[in-house]
């Protein structure tokens, strides 16, 4: 890392400085450590200042663009008469254009890398989650494939980036490997924070025709999670209704696996107004 050499260069400059001008040696130490620890503290402000700068860009591309998605949907919703696959088409390249537009500009935080040791994975992370949302899937793989905890590739510390992992792996047939993916994170996730795996989990389960091992999961998802989309599954199973099961209660979080289509939002129907009715 660019930053650390930098201080020792800069401490051997001191030590240099010092022994040049028959400074004791307790003082030439002294001084050394400062100038490593200051060196340090100097060059983490500028490189914290650059990334705060390059994420407000970020976070303001992908707020603009939200607010568009939003508003489309709510003229949707308000507005009868129109074409929802019209309307969802729309919906949907305005998405793609917010998201190429946050991928591209993971180029800014490049620079960064060579300053600060993590901002590799970062940047990782990021491209696997936006990539994953454009359905580039073959981009989504080939950052996957980089991937060792704790060492390289994306780090996969939320239950989306996981979960994400888990859905290709099991789009790859990768079973075995989706299950071991779940088992190795989900005990790193307290209370409700994993359900979106359990959802996945068991999901993969029921569709592998492994009922009683989506059942037993389920058992510890909803004493762990006390989640109620995990509980009426586990319930739906209990009763043999598994053509039942479905992970729709999670929203949003679920279908942004892309797994299953989520539904077009219904149009709201325009109550007519009963003080205008016999009234010429």
């Amino acid at each position: 890392m660019l930053s650390l050499l930098i201080s020792i260069l800069a401490t051997f400059a001191t030590a240099f400085f010092c022994e040049s001008n028959n400074i004791p040696t307790s003082h030439t130490v002294g001084w050394c450590i400062m100038t490593f620890i200051l060196t340090l503290w100097v060059v983490a402000f500028f490189v914290r200042k650059k990334i705060k700068g390059v994420q407000e860009e970020l976070q303001n591309i992908i707020a603009k663009g939200s607010g568009t998605i939003n508003r489309m949907v709510q003229q949707f919703q308000t507005k009868p008469g129109g074409n929802p696959k019209q309307m969802q088409q729309k919906i949907e390249t305005e998405q793609q254009k917010m998201l190429k537009n946050a991928l591209e500009h993971t180029v800014k935080f490049e620079p960064v890398k060579k300053w600060n040791m993590l901002m590799g994975r970062q940047i990782a992370t990021m491209r696997l989650q936006f990539n994953y949302q454009l359905k580039q899937f073959d981009e989504v793989d080939k950052i996957l494939a980089t991937h060792t905890p704790f060492i390289k590739g994306p780090m996969l510390m939320e239950p989306m980036s996981v979960a994400m992992k888990m859905a290709r792996q099991y789009e790859n047939k990768n079973f075995k490997g989706a299950e071991k993916t779940f088992k190795w994170h989900s005990k790193w996730f307290r209370g409700d924070k994993g359900k979106l795996l359990y959802a996945l989990m068991s999901w993969i389960h029921v569709k592998n025709g492994d009922i009683d091992s989506a059942h037993a999961l389920l058992i510890k998802a909803k004493n762990k999670t006390g989640n109620e989309t995990l509980i009426k599954n586990w319930e739906l199973l209990s009763n043999g209704k598994e053509k039942s099961f479905s992970n729709a209660g999670l929203g949003e979080e679920w279908y942004g696996l892309y797994l299953e289509k989520m539904p077009m939002p219904k149009q709201k129907r325009m109550r007519a107004n009963p003080k205008s009715h016999g009234r010429f």
